[in-house]
């Protein structure tokens, strides 16, 4: 069993993840905290096998926290779980003793495997992340994550671009010809394909993401 102490100022994201592994056989969420010092506490009262921290957090950061948890308990391991993808953060959480670095876009799934990885004392990197240092874990052991790749078609990939501009399904169809209904089956294909929930999280998507076409 892979006992684990969560740390993230987010309840919502703590939330997914505990009701995630509510039922999992192999993997015990045991305790959660919204900061670092109250992460540290919690690693000295529950003694978990795995941490998961991220790195921006109130009264103290990932990276102090990190540094405090494997100076006292050197066998524990963490497992960086954030936003940031800059060179000089994910340096900071290796050098004081994490063992793997997620970026929260990555998905619950590969977050799984992330833990899985890190307890049995391998080393795991984000995909998006791993070409920075790879050269550093030459002679270790190191897993890299394998984002699930969506594929769209070239007519959702234009509707999408679209929809990044700005248009409504009506002026979709009117400059690609089509009949509004075939836009909004290519918007709820595509909403289900990417995984989704509603249209606005596909137009969030579009202009967040900054499609490339």
């Amino acid at each position: 069993m892979i006992t684990i102490a969560m740390a993230e100022d987010h309840q919502m994201l703590i939330d997914g993840v505990k009701s995630f592994f509510e039922y999992d056989e192999h993997i015990n969420i045991i305790g959660t905290v919204n900061n670092g010092e109250d992460l540290v506490k919690l690693v000295s009262l529950k003694q978990p096998k795995l941490v998961i921290t991220d790195i921006r957090m109130p009264k103290m950061d990932g990276i102090q926290a990190t540094k405090a948890i494997k100076t006292k308990y050197p066998h524990i391991r963490v497992l960086a779980l954030t936003m940031f993808d800059q060179p000089e953060a994910i340096k900071q959480m290796l050098d004081v003793g994490a063992s793997g670095y997620l970026l929260k876009n990555s998905g619950i799934k590969m977050l799984s495997k992330a833990i899985v990885t890190v307890a049995n004392g391998e080393t795991f990197f984000d995909p998006n992340v791993a070409f920075n240092f790879m050269n550093d874990y030459i002679d270790k052991k190191v897993t890299i994550g394998t984002s699930e790749k969506v594929v769209l078609s070239n007519r959702e990939k234009e509707i999408l671009q679209l929809i990044a501009n700005g248009q409504t399904s009506k002026e979709i169809a009117e400059n690609l010809f089509i009949a509004k209904t075939t836009v909004d089956t290519h918007r709820k294909n595509m909403i289900r394909k990417l995984k989704l929930n509603s249209g606005n999280e596909l137009v969030k998507y579009a202009i967040d993401k900054k499609y490339s076409f």
